[in-house]
């Protein structure tokens, strides 16, 4: 296990996070940018590689979990409010309770996303889910802080979310190792369901559009920008 790699994770969320204290919340068009980079990044390499590896066994049953991964995204996404998409919901009550729906089923995305990192394909996947997570912590502290929630509360929930995906990783790397009690052998189907929900991140990013549904240069040009160096990938190796 390559320990700068937890690092990188923790630390890229830490700053998506923090810059909330930095930047106003509306003037969030340079995160945007980088959402859609990693969304075009996290599908290619989706497509290119860790599909690719999955089907590499004979398990006709494959398709199953990928389609199981897609479908569990959209159910988190009930409690997420899109926050892993760097959605930010403005709520004008006053003073709410802690959004712990929120924080739990992002919490499980990012664990769930860590996972496939040991697997192989450390250096192209890492890149894009560190760049992912910047704007969903940030959409998550600036929710926390709409919420009512002090300065204190929202770091301690930021190092909690930036934890998730690390501990995924760790864990991914146990079953991959066969250290948990032999449940290596359902390693493939433990990442075809992630790979169901990169499937649903990734698109639901490249999907989206901004409030005018109008043409938008710079967000093509990230989205290409994505796809060109997921691609680039297949030759470096």
């Amino acid at each position: 296990m390559e320990y700068w790699q937890i690092v990188v994770l923790f630390i890229s969320c830490i700053a998506g996070g923090i810059s909330v204290f930095f930047l106003k919340s509306d003037n969030s068009k340079n995160l945007k940018l980088i959402l859609s980079f990693s969304g075009a990044y996290l599908f290619g390499i989706t497509v290119l590689h860790l599909i690719p590896d999955i089907y590499h066994q004979d398990d006709k049953f494959i398709g199953l979990f990928v389609l199981g991964g897609f479908l569990f995204q959209i159910l988190l996404e009930q409690f997420s409010e899109g926050i892993e998409h760097g959605h930010m919901h403005h709520h004008k009550h006053g003073h709410e309770v802690f959004p712990l729906g929120i924080m739990l089923s992002l919490s499980l995305h990012a664990f769930l996303e860590g996972m496939p990192l040991a697997e192989g394909h450390q250096h192209e996947l890492l890149w894009g889910i560190a760049l992912h997570h910047i704007p969903a912590a940030f959409a998550l502290c600036s929710l926390m802080l709409e919420s009512g929630r002090k300065r204190a509360t929202v770091i301690w929930v930021l190092v909690i979310f930036a934890l998730m995906s690390p501990l995924g990783f760790i864990a991914s790397n146990l079953i991959g190792n066969g250290t948990t009690g032999g449940i290596s052998e359902y390693f493939d189907r433990i990442m075809a369901v992630v790979i169901g929900i990169f499937l649903h991140i990734s698109t639901t990013i490249l999907f989206e559009s901004g409030v005018e549904h109008h043409f938008n240069r710079k967000k093509l040009i990230a989205v290409i920008g994505g796809m060109i160096i997921a691609v680039s990938s297949l030759f470096l190796h």
